[in-house]
C-alpha cells in the first residue's frame, strides 16, 4: 500500500465518521412523522390529541397547531416552556416550513419538531434527543475502501435542465430538473447517470445498483461528486451513502429515477445497516 493510498483511506474514514455524527443527530433521533390536516390539531402526549406524541416525557398538551391555506400557526399551552429557534416565543407563533429554506425549530425538553412540505402534504417531523432508538444505534456499515471505485467521468450538462419525475416513499411524485448526466466506465462497461441536483458545488447522483436489497439498502443510494471542471467530474463510490429511510421509518426519501438503475454491482460505500 502506497503512502497516497494510506492518506486516501484515512480521508474516507474521516468523512464517514463525520457523516455518522450528522446521521445520529438529524435522522436516527426521529421519533414521529405526522401529516397535518387543515384546521386545528391538538399536539401533546394526551391520547385524545390529534397529534399524539409517543414520548413519555412529553407534556399532555403543547398547544394547538393550525393549518390554513398552507400556513402553519402554533398556539402554545400556557404552562409549557417552549423555544422557537432556541429563543423564548410568544403564545402564538407562525412556523416556517422547509419549503423555502431552513424551517423553524420548536423545542421543549428533549423534543424538537418542525414543519416540512412533501408534495401536497404538510408534515410535522418530531425528534427526541433521548430516543431509545438513538441510544441503541449500532452505527453505519461500510464496504472496505477500494480505490478501483474512484473513477473519472464526463459531465454533459442539460441546457435547459432535463425534466425528471421523482417519486418518494409516500407515493408522491414531483418534478425537478436534472442539471446534466455523468458518463463513466467500470470494468469494461460504460454507464450513465442523470444528476438529480447540486450540493456544495458537486452533483447529486441518486441510483440503484445490483447490490440493493441484498448488501445495500433496497431504496437506492446517493453520491455527491466533486465539482465539474472542464467537463470532467470525479466519482468516488467509496463515498456512496444510504438515504435516511434506511435508518428511520419517519423519513420521506425519494426513489431513484428509472434511468438511474444500473445493471452492475457497486460494492463500495455504505451497506445495509442491518447486514449481518
Amino acid at each position: 500500500m502506497t503512502i497516497s493510498s494510506i492518506g486516501y483511506i484515512a480521508e474516507i474514514e474521516a468523512w464517514r465518521r463525520e457523516i455518522e455524527v450528522a446521521l445520529r443527530r438529524d435522522w436516527v433521533s426521529l421519533a414521529g412523522r405526522f401529516e397535518l390536516e387543515p384546521g386545528e390539531s391538538r399536539i401533546g402526549a394526551h391520547p385524545t390529541s390529534e397529534i399524539a406524541l409517543p414520548i413519555d416525557s412529553a407534556p399532555d398538551s403543547v398547544g394547538v397547531i393550525t393549518l390554513v391555506d398552507g400556513e402553519v400557526t402554533l398556539t402554545l399551552a400556557s404552562d409549557v416552556a417552549v423555544f422557537v429557534n432556541s429563543a423564548p416565543t410568544a403564545q402564538v407563533v407562525h412556523l416556517r416550513s422547509d419549503a423555502a429554506g431552513p424551517p423553524d425549530i420548536v423545542t421543549f425538553g428533549s423534543l424538537t419538531f418542525f414543519i416540512i412540505r412533501r408534495g401536497p402534504r404538510t408534515i410535522l417531523r418530531l425528534r427526541d434527543a433521548n430516543s431509545p432508538v438513538l441510544q441503541k444505534f449500532g452505527g453505519r456499515r461500510w464496504f472496505a475502501v477500494d480505490e478501483t471505485y474512484l473513477v473519472d467521468a464526463v459531465f454533459t450538462p442539460y441546457n435547459p435542465p432535463k425534466p425528471l419525475s421523482i417519486t418518494n416513499i409516500l407515493g408522491d411524485t414531483s418534478g425537478q430538473g436534472s442539471p446534466g448526466a455523468v458518463t463513466f466506465t467500470l470494468g469494461d462497461q460504460q454507464y450513465q447517470l442523470d444528476a438529480t441536483g447540486w450540493r456544495d458545488g458537486g452533483l447529486v447522483l441518486h441510483f440503484h445498483d445490483q447490490t440493493n436489497g441484498k448488501l445495500t439498502y433496497g431504496g437506492g443510494r446517493t453520491l455527491v461528486t466533486s465539482a465539474p471542471v472542464s467537463g470532467l467530474v470525479t466519482l468516488d463510490f467509496n463515498r456512496t451513502s444510504n438515504l435516511p429511510c434506511a435508518f428511520t421509518e419517519f423519513a420521506t426519501c425519494p426513489l431513484p429515477p428509472q434511468q438511474n438503475r444500473l445493471p452492475v454491482r457497486i460494492e463500495a460505500g455504505e451497506q445495509r445497516p442491518d447486514l449481518k
